[in-house]
């Protein structure tokens, strides 16, 4: 995985994070509603999971296994990795089996986890979160949710969350724009190429290479 995506899915981690700590007045003790307003649902789910960093002292140690456990439990629930790995896929999805489906999302899911951990250690307590105004449709299924992040000695950084609705399970995060930079975009230019040198079982294993 390139330095620039490494970027964006720590953004869309700390993004996330920061968001709770600017609601916690607001938010403080509400569990995320998947069917309530997603930009609410955002700051939910973000303040659940700085609940739990702060609380643990085996994170605040850098203790790599609960890091990642933290991120699996408290981050990948409110992230529709399968959905991610299907439109960063693209047409190459449609070619590949339901095993090489199953292997891709559960191999990219692995590449999630590694960065979002990669990314806890590079929040700062200095950094600041504005939501924007929302311009959608909150009963649409398909939002964007806007935001600016600040932190000490940076230019303040335009983070946008899309979030969807599929089979009734309510508002999911599966993509994001950095700087005018979308994830699946970018990762789609990936995957392609990889596929197209070693096909998707390759690109299956290259991702499965990196998450040891």
């Amino acid at each position: 995985m390139s330095y620039f995506v490494s970027r964006l899915m720590q953004r869309l981690f700390l993004a996330c994070s920061l968001m709770a700590a600017a609601a916690a007045v607001q938010a403080q003790g509400a569990k995320p509603n998947p069917n309530g307003p997603p930009d609410q649902f955002v700051l939910a789910a973000a303040n659940e999971t700085l609940a739990v960093l702060r609380a643990d002292d085996t994170i605040k140690s850098g203790d790599l296994n609960r890091i990642n456990q933290v991120v699996d439990q408290h981050i990948l629930p409110y992230v529709d990795f399968t959905k991610t790995t299907r439109l960063a896929a693209g047409r190459y999805w449609r070619q590949a089996t339901p095993q090489q489906r199953t292997a891709l999302a559960e191999a990219f899911r692995g590449t999630l986890i590694r960065t979002y951990s990669g990314a806890l250690a590079k929040a700062d307590s200095s950094t600041a979160v504005k939501l924007l105004p929302f311009r959608g449709d909150a009963k649409a299924d398909d939002v964007v949710v806007r935001s600016t992040i600040t932190q000490s000695n940076n230019t303040p950084v335009q983070v946008d969350y899309r979030l969807g609705k599929e089979g009734g399970k309510g508002w999911r995060i599966y993509d994001l724009n950095v700087e005018g930079i979308w994830l699946i975009e970018n990762y789609r230019n990936q995957f392609a190429q990889q596929i197209n040198q070693n096909g998707i079982d390759g690109l299956i294993a290259a991702l499965n290479q990196r998450n040891q």
